[in-house]
């Protein structure tokens, strides 16, 4: 695309917020719509987007300024490769430099200045100023443009006034001047004139197409969006139905262990009770003992205490005997409510694994016939004109209803710029602005466009910016 060359190589300035947006719709044009699973981070690393004068201007890394284009690129979803390419040329359309070609030339008295020829007419610029013109003619105003080997003449429209003229050095420049006046103006005349018959069947046929590319997007969008939808809901069913299966996998866990606990207690309660009878016959054999001894007591004294200090360990060990068995028993009765509160557990468990198993019933991957998108079917009536009415009433609504559409999307467009240059102004390195960038914020300050600017040199009489120019 020329023009996109022209902004890269700089031979026409742009705005670092509109250069961002501009690139933005060329990748769209290249890529098509942003897909996030395709445009990754880094896509755009050996993409030219910005000119560099804008990459230099600002403390940003080549990341930053892609990462910048792709949220602009992402907005865009929804066009077409041509609607991109139309709406870059609809950006670029409104840059100062655009469209328009300079030649040096001098006035009557030999001051060096700049011809601009461009589709609204001639403008005449300060050779450091190629942004605002100091004074312009547009083509109704002009009735004659002549040549004579280095000098111009210009005959406005109005007879009472002057001519103007000016000198351009070289002829080959001279015969290229006046072939892009003679062509600029042309254009301008034919855009004024009323359309043939076979031009308005030829706009008719074409809203009509854009009519219907338009019904054919929004199909194709709502069936993507239902698709996702479908894909979305599947996925989720998916993803329970893994999460009830993690569950009834854990709950079957939770039950063999539950399973493999009462089998140990109820082994531990079955040596515990064995102990404690054990401990128990052992108790009563330790008193029988005892009294067998205070029976067969020995007379003698020493036996006596002999017999005496055994009754003792017998009595101890009797007594110790019986509290170990007292211990036993209290444990084999713990060791009995823990197994009943295992086989509670495991019945608690069995319970749950059937809860889980009863609802996974329900839970199926299969997409539910109802989800998937719906068969749409459009109709569009056919549109008819009456060609033979060349009411220039009708035409006067149909170009303020593109005025007032035009003045929407400008709006769009502004908000858009202004929010871009927010968000980067403050990493802008001010003693790298170059001339240019100087007088464009100047001019923005100001509340300067390139329309308004023409519109308001214009509105001067043709009398007195022909004398303005003469004196420059």
């Amino acid at each position: 695309m020329t023009v996109k060359k022209n902004i890269l190589e700089e031979e026409i300035h742009c705005p670092p917020e509109a250069s961002v947006l501009l690139a933005s719709y060329a990748v769209h044009a290249k890529y098509g719509d942003y897909d996030p699973n395709v445009h990754k981070p880094g896509f755009l690393a050996e993409e030219e987007l910005l000119p560099k004068r804008v990459i230099n201007l600002y403390q940003m890394t080549a990341e930053m300024w892609q990462e910048r284009i792709t949220a602009c690129y992402a907005e865009h979803r929804g066009r077409t490769r041509e609607e991109a390419e139309m709406e870059y040329l609809k950006i670029a359309q409104d840059l100062d430099m655009y469209g328009v070609n300079y030649f040096l030339i001098r006035n009557k008295k030999g001051t060096d200045l700049l011809l601009g020829v461009d589709a609204l007419g001639l403008h005449i610029y300060e050779p450091d100023n190629r942004l605002t013109p100091k004074c312009s003619f547009p083509w109704n105003e002009i009735r004659n443009i002549s040549y004579s080997d280095k000098e111009f003449t210009i005959k406005p429209l109005d007879k009472k006034t002057n001519v103007f003229k000016f000198n351009s050095s070289r002829l080959r420049v001279n015969k290229l001047i006046l072939q892009l006046c003679i062509g600029n103006h042309d254009l301008f005349i034919r855009r004024r004139r009323l359309d043939s018959l076979e031009v308005q069947q030829m706009r008719s046929q074409a809203r009509e197409e854009r009519a219907r590319k338009q019904v054919e997007r929004q199909r194709l969008q709502r069936e993507k969006q239902l698709r996702e939808e479908a894909e979305r809901a599947r996925d989720e069913l998916k993803r329970r139905l893994i999460q009830l299966q993690d569950e009834a996998h854990m709950a079957n866990d939770a039950l063999l262990r539950s399973e493999q606990t009462a089998d140990l207690l109820a082994e531990k309660a079955q040596i515990a009770e064995e102990e404690a009878k054990l401990l128990a016959q052992k108790a009563a054999e330790a008193e029988t003992e005892m009294q067998r001894i205070k029976v067969t007591a020995i007379r003698g004294q020493e036996e006596r205490r002999l017999m005496e200090h055994k009754m003792l360990e017998a009595e101890m060990l009797a007594l110790k005997m019986a509290e170990e068995s007292e211990r036993r028993a209290k444990e084999a009765e713990q060791l009995k409510q823990d197994l009943q509160e295992a086989k509670e557990s495991e019945r608690r468990a069995k319970h749950k694994l059937l809860e889980i198993t009863s609802r996974a019933v329900y839970a199926s991957p299969e997409l539910p016939s109802d989800s998937m998108p719906p068969d749409l079917s459009f109709s569009r009536e056919n549109l008819s004109f009456d060609f033979k009415d060349t009411d220039m009433k009708r035409l006067s609504m149909e170009i303020e209803k593109e005025k007032v559409e035009y003045m929407e999307k400008s709006k769009h467009l502004q908000e858009q710029l202004n929010e871009l240059k927010t968000e980067i102004e403050s990493l802008k390195m001010k003693e790298r602005e170059t001339p240019l960038d100087i007088i464009h914020n100047q001019n923005t300050e100001q509340g300067t466009s390139k329309h308004s600017n023409f519109k308001k040199l214009t509105l001067q009489s043709t009398k007195s910016r022909v004398a303005f120019f003469e004196e420059l």
